[in-house]
């Protein structure tokens, strides 16, 4: 399946069936994040068959239910767009072999997770995965004109990249950002305020780059 055919199928899922991943997939999983690690010097963790981070008030408040695999990223704040741009990688790597997923900011346990951080780090978020109930469904999506500001002549392959921008997960939904294109040069900043939006702009950075090959410039 090509990247932006695996972008449109992908959709939120907090919902899961109680079936473990196979050894093949897990390979697969470990192999590709091991790759992530060393791309982005991240300290990325993967989880299988452990259902307590996902045991707790606020995972049933969020919804979730047979979370027993997941990816967690540790680190310092200042590295939450790269966590967003190398872990969209991971997510549309699950999607790929079969899997559903969720990103998840706070509605699970630190405390009863097994994931380990040093001095001064955090769990800067989390990405639940598995064989979903359903395959979820499609978000209520702004239009391409809300998020585009063009300058100058349209490049050919602009549309597409904003249809993979606004197929990127972005947190409760927010999509709040903005992707300038000046003469062929893009970069993406926020639009208001809201909720893990640096992790966004990665995820959203990861999107437009994939599909497009044109590099995108994040403005704080």
């Amino acid at each position: 399946m090509e990247m932006i055919e695996l972008m449109r199928a992908r959709h939120s899922v907090r919902r899961y069936l109680a079936i473990p991943v196979e050894k093949e997939s897990r390979n697969t999983i470990d192999n590709f994040v091991n790759e992530q690690k060393v791309k982005s010097e991240l300290n990325i963790q993967v989880f299988y068959d452990e259902p307590k981070a996902f045991q707790s008030f606020l995972a049933h408040y969020g919804s979730f239910r047979n979370v027993i695999n997941y990816v967690a990223f540790v680190g310092q704040k200042e590295e939450e767009s790269k966590v967003g741009y190398y872990g969209q990688a991971i997510v549309l790597k699950l999607q790929e072999l079969g899997l559903n997923s969720c990103w998840v900011a706070v509605t699970y346990s630190k405390r009863k997770s097994l994931v380990q951080t040093k001095k001064g780090e955090s769990i800067l978020s989390v990405i639940a995965f598995g064989y979903g109930q359903t395959q979820g469904v499609t978000s209520r999506s702004k239009s391409p004109n809300e998020v585009l500001q063009l300058i100058g002549e349209k490049p050919k392959w602009l549309d597409l990249g904003i249809e993979a921008a606004l197929l990127a997960p972005t947190a409760v939904n927010q999509q709040k950002f903005k992707i300038i294109c000046e003469n062929g040069a893009v970069s993406v900043k926020k639009e208001g305020h809201g909720y893990y939006m640096d992790i966004d702009l990665g995820i959203v950075k990861y999107h437009f780059e994939t599909i497009t090959g044109q590099k995108v410039k994040i403005i704080e």
